[in-house]
């Protein structure tokens, strides 16, 4: 018994050390997290900070699709399989690959990363970040040292992008402010800092309701859909795709603004399903260019429901939050106005020169309305077609081009006094007198230089191939691909003036038939394109007189 009771008491020794092992690994884990999470939110700019989060999620998925199988025996080339990470994380749905090729597995990581690639996740992720800048902190005599010391540097200004807020308190202006004891007699409550931390946190909520709710009608829906048509289910049992997967990729990648679709001629072969239409172009909206409109929305209704005071420093204090999606209400209802009369302007225009062509042939007049408003409002940004991009009419590429080119936030303000964006507002007035921000260029000359160097690259296929590498075309997939949206006119073997035996007609994107290097520019663009946001102030110091 005595050794039986000493082995005892060494196990119970070397257990608790090992506890205590497991702890302090655990805490140091913890630190370092701090640390890194600290260093990001206070010293790197947000640009890299999210050029990074993409970059390494579309490793992070290319790693992951190379060691899923496939469905069938053809392999993607590992510049394909990046391609493809790359794409969904960036949302742009640009295609090298048919996408039948991917297994049920792969269609899942596909999923996950067209998620956490979206701007209302990452969106919701960068609230979280900021939010410990917000946070109330105690105030102490070394904390009143530290601002007693800021307060009198010449770098004031700026402080909170060059000092840790975590150990600063910022001091109350000593001059009377207006807006403040108006926001004291609607809030009863001086503590504005306590208010805006809570704030960011119930938007924060919000968001991430928004995101569920949306999602799980979306997919509620489709599969109701599918159960009650068989039509619809045929085609993806002919396929060989499962229902649930279809639902929750197709309605995933709709509303985070993706475009990719299970099948290799994406919703096509659903061009005679109207009512499958109709559930998607609600979510093409909630997830893209009326998201602030809905979220404004969310916030009133959640607010009222759970008597939050939250919601209304959200509501009329909304540009203080700096949150890029939560846009002061006129400028909201403005936007409203501006997507309808887009949408209404492509829909007559679409249906005026495609109406009786070959690009609805085989729809009755129903299918034809459903079809061509489900087409335009794809434009910005989705990418869900029904039809053959190549065979629409050149006037009607050129418009989506425009559609594609425009911000999803876009907006006609023809009344002045309107309140400006954050992003833009911290942009203007940090970017005063510096030399670097006033050499970057514009949107415009960025995709000139992308046209350019691709037509240089592709001279010789522009040269034997004419008719599918022509300008118009290459300058679609451009644009395309720096709006995120996903439109190509794909490749055409019957296009060709020499006829080639061996050609196949493959239903993928037209940069499928580019050079490596072409690709890589593209890879570059969908970049470049999802963080855009970061550049709209390019440009300004040029002066056209």
């Amino acid at each position: 018994m005595s050794t039986l009771s000493y082995y005892g008491k060494k196990l119970q020794h070397l257990c608790n050390a090992l506890f205590l092992y497991l702890a302090c690994l655990c805490q140091s884990t913890c630190f370092l997290i701090s640390c890194f999470h600290k260093f990001i939110l206070f010293r790197v700019h947000k640009f890299f900070a999210q050029l990074f989060y993409f970059i390494f999620i579309s490793i992070f998925g290319f790693w992951i699709l190379t060691i899923l199988k496939p469905r069938s025996d053809f392999t993607p080339r590992n510049l394909d399989l990046f391609f493809t990470s790359a794409s969904a994380v960036t949302v742009s749905s640009m295609s090298t690959v048919e996408m039948e090729v991917f297994s049920n597995s792969q269609l899942i990581l596909i999923t996950f990363l067209m998620l956490v690639g979206g701007e209302i996740f990452t969106s919701m992720l960068g609230l979280h970040l900021i939010r410990p800048k917000f946070k109330p902190w105690r105030k102490n005599s070394k904390i009143e040292s530290v601002i007693s010391s800021t307060t009198t540097s010449p770098r004031n200004s700026n402080f909170s992008d060059d000092i840790e807020l975590d150990i600063v308190v910022i001091p109350d202006s000593p001059k009377p402010n207006l807006e403040n004891d108006e926001f004291q007699d609607d809030f009863g409550s001086s503590n504005t800092q306590t208010l805006k931390y809570q704030s960011i946190k119930f938007l924060g909520v919000v968001t991430l309701v928004y995101l569920l709710v949306i999602n799980i009608l979306g997919i509620s829906s489709v599969l109701v859909y599918f159960a009650c048509v068989s039509s619809a289910k045929e085609v993806l049992r002919n396929k060989g795709l499962k229902t649930l997967t279809f639902a929750i990729f197709t309605v995933v990648s709709t509303f985070v603004s993706c475009g990719f679709v299970p099948t290799n001629e994406n919703m096509m072969v659903f061009s005679k399903n109207s009512g499958l239409l109709l559930i998607l172009i609600p979510q093409v909206l909630f997830g893209n260019t009326l998201y602030p409109t809905f979220l404004r929305l969310s916030i009133r209704f959640l607010g009222k429901i759970f008597k939050k005071r939250e919601a209304k420093y959200l509501l009329k204090r909304s540009r203080e939050i700096g949150h890029l999606h939560l846009l002061p209400s006129q400028h909201s209802r403005l936007l409203v106005v501006t997507v309808f009369g887009f949408i209404m302007v492509q829909f007559i225009l679409f249906c005026s020169l495609e109406w009786k062509s070959s690009v609805l042939s085989g729809l009755n007049s129903y299918q034809k309305v459903v079809g061509s408003l489900f087409q335009v409002v794809n434009t910005r940004h989705t990418g869900e077609t029904i039809v053959d991009i190549s065979t629409v009419a050149p006037a009607m590429l050129v418009v989506f081009v425009v559609m594609m080119y425009l911000p999803p936030y876009t907006s006609f303000v023809p009344v002045k006094g309107v309140e400006e964006t954050p992003e833009e507002a911290v942009g203007e007035s940090k970017g005063r007198g510096k030399v670097a921000e006033s050499l970057i260029l514009s949107q415009l000359s960025y995709l000139f230089l992308f046209i350019v160097v691709i037509c240089i690259i592709e001279r010789k296929r522009m040269k034997d191939d004419p008719l599918n590498f022509n300008v118009l075309n290459i300058t679609l997939e451009v644009i395309s691909a720096y709006g995120n949206v996903g439109f190509s006119t794909g490749y055409s073997c019957d296009r060709l003036i020499n006829p080639d035996t061996t050609c196949k007609n493959k239903s993928y994107g037209f940069v499928g038939k580019w050079s490596d290097e072409g690709k890589i520019i593209i890879i570059i663009v969908m970049f470049f394109g999802r963080l855009k946001k970061f550049n709209m102030q390019g440009g300004k110091a040029w002066k056209l007189l």
